[in-house]
């Protein structure tokens, strides 16, 4: 079957409505929708009259085998389109040949629309194309325009539809903004919220940080403090501690303290000693907690300071501190309360301390009895108490001549410390003369000290040396009771320890007779007995000591051997360098002559 094809030719209006109104019947007989309809005949209106206007145009329509119509229009601007019978129309938009604008590169009509005579196989458009498009005397004009109301009708009912649908989203629409507004209220307001947990958790968790790094100043601050004995060691270390960061300047003052009157002192500090509550001067109230307000202070009138008691039992003192700042901080008010409280505590017990050591060493020296003048024998001893600590009282040394003219140079240390060991030193002291004054030689003398400790003091021990010089004999008697070796030294400087095994130590619970040892000291020879505290240190073993001490009385020289008191001097020196010791100390110096 061949293409059947139609022209018309487009001078004026009326042609225009004419070809319109056929082409209406043919887009009607595709079935295509109302509004695609409407589409199409706007779209070849508008090229219509843009024909009509530059002077008419060919209207070719052709119909070809697979029942496509193909419409085109020449003129100035040449436009095409096609038609679907058995389907829907395509919009001129989707339509790939439909060009509003002339193509340069398209064919000349006359090329792709050739005149009927020419086509040898063209043929007379059948029906219904033949009756779509009647000659322009038969044209049903008024037929036309009604079906073109029909389709505008049906293209305002759809438009009318489309706005209620419009309207239907619009309302949806709104709704769906005023939810989200919502929402965004509530999740503003949940942000608020958030955020205000959220700071609340910051000062929480810095109230936290604060409080713990109070918490931790004051207990280092407590141990240092507790850590020493010494009053005049405590009140140099508040200073340090305090200044800069809690306090500018700190003053303590001690109310026995007679070297500073009370007039010398800010009135607050006078008030806080007075009433035993914290005072706070300045130009304005502090409102502290557990603090009274007084007006600022005459001596600092700018500066607000803060007189906190020092004391536990009873007050101390006064702890006096000038704010680092333009006020002191609530918290750490609290902080140094509790602070002042503790120094006054170490401040009470490191007096107790003192006035306890004063009078155990006053006691111990009482009891160091003075050394006797004996011919052929000269003596030297020294006491030295410990630098620090508690371990005072309990060293002795003691020298007296027996009924057969011998002469006992003893030495001791009791286990324990303080008033009680001094107490029972001087028990031992006065049991083992007792003993010595009915004859007893060393090793018996040890037993009987021995067995009176065992049953009146079971819990207490002692070590004890004794040695027994006898006039115009060069061998001397010892014994020993766990104590310390003696270190002997010759006349020609020789060394010796005198390291025989020892007893056991006074008061062990068990029975034991002692031993007499026997070393020969001719004229010009020295014998040192000591107590444990010359030759024991911390951080070493008491042989190092020992060897110590023999290389130091090997040393001794001549000027410092001739008298005695020089030589004891001189060992000194070189075991005390470091002029600290923990314990008591007792050196007793025994050098032969010729009597």
């Amino acid at each position: 079957m061949t293409a059947a094809r139609d022209t018309w030719t487009i001078a004026s209006a009326a042609d225009a409505a004419r070809a319109r109104a056929g082409l209406a019947r043919l887009v009607a007989d595709t079935g295509a929708p109302a509004l695609d309809r409407a589409r199409f005949l706007s779209a070849l209106g508008v090229r219509l009259r843009h024909a009509v206007d530059a002077g008419g145009a060919e209207l070719t329509v052709t119909a070809g085998p697979d029942g496509r119509l193909g419409i085109a229009l020449g003129g100035p601007e040449p436009w095409r389109h096609t038609l679907v019978r058995s389907g829907a129309l395509p919009g001129p938009q989707d339509e790939p040949h439909s060009e509003a604008m002339p193509d340069p590169q398209a064919a000349p009509l006359a090329d792709e629309l050739p005149d009927p005579q020419d086509e040898p196989h063209a043929e007379a458009l059948p029906d219904p194309l033949a009756e779509a498009l009647p000659a322009p005397q038969e044209a049903p004009l008024a037929e036309a325009l009604l079906s073109a109301d029909e389709d505008a009708a049906a293209v305002l009912t759809s438009l009318a539809e489309t706005e209620e649908l419009l309207r239907l989203h619009r309302e949806e629409l709104h709704q769906t903004n005023q939810g989200v507004l919502a929402l965004h209220a509530e999740l503003e307001a949940a942000a608020l919220a958030q955020r205000d947990l959220l700071d609340a958790e910051r000062a929480a968790r810095a109230e936290a940080e604060n409080a713990r790094r109070l918490l931790t100043f004051l207990a280092n601050a407590s141990a240092v403090l507790h850590a020493s004995l010494d009053h005049e060691d405590i009140l140099r270390r508040l200073p340090e501690l305090l200044v800069p960061e809690y306090a500018r300047h700190v003053d303590v003052w001690l109310v026995d303290d007679e070297r500073t009157p009370p007039g010398d002192r800010a009135a607050a500090t006078v008030t806080a000693a007075r009433t035993g509550r914290p005072q706070h001067a300045g130009p304005h109230p502090g409102q502290l907690p557990g603090v009274d307000d007084l007006p600022a202070s005459a001596l600092f009138p700018d500066r607000p300071l803060l007189c906190l008691p020092l004391g536990g039992r009873t007050v101390q003192g006064v702890l006096t501190l000038a704010a680092p700042g333009e006020r002191f901080d609530p918290d750490t008010t609290v902080m140094l309360l509790e602070l002042a409280r503790r120094a006054g505590i170490a401040l009470e017990n490191a007096r107790q301390y003192e006035q306890h050591r004063d009078v155990a060493e006053a006691l111990q020296r009482a009891q160091l009895t003075d050394l006797p003048a004996v011919p052929g024998l000269d003596l030297a001893a020294r006491y030295l108490p410990a630098t620090h600590g508690l371990n005072i009282g309990g060293d002795w040394y003691d020298a007296f001549s027996q009924p057969d003219g011998s002469v006992l140079t003893v030495i001791g240390d009791v286990t324990g410390h303080g008033l009680r060991a001094a107490v029972i030193m001087g028990q031992l002291r006065t049991a083992l003369r007792a003993y010595a004054v009915e004859g007893n030689g060393p090793a018996r003398i040890l037993t009987l000290l021995h067995r009176m400790l065992r049953h009146q003091q079971p819990e207490l021990y002692a070590t004890c040396a004794i040695a027994r010089f006898t006039p115009g004999e060069p061998e001397v008697v010892w014994a020993a009771a766990g104590h310390p070796p003696a270190v002997a030294r010759g006349p020609r400087g020789e060394v010796r320890v005198l390291d025989a095994k020892p007893g056991i130590m006074l008061g062990v619970p068990l029975p034991y007779e002692y031993e007499e040892h026997t070393v020969e000291l001719p004229a010009g020879s020295v014998l040192a007995l000591y107590t444990d505290g010359l030759v024991e240190r911390r951080a070493a073993g008491i042989d190092v000591g020992i060897d110590r001490l023999a290389r130091a009385m090997q040393v001794l020289g001549a000027a410092e051997l001739a008298k005695l008191d020089a030589a004891a001097d001189a060992l000194l020196r070189p075991m005390l360098h470091d002029s600290e010791h923990d314990d008591d100390i007792c050196l007793l110096l025994c050098r032969t002559t010729i009597g």
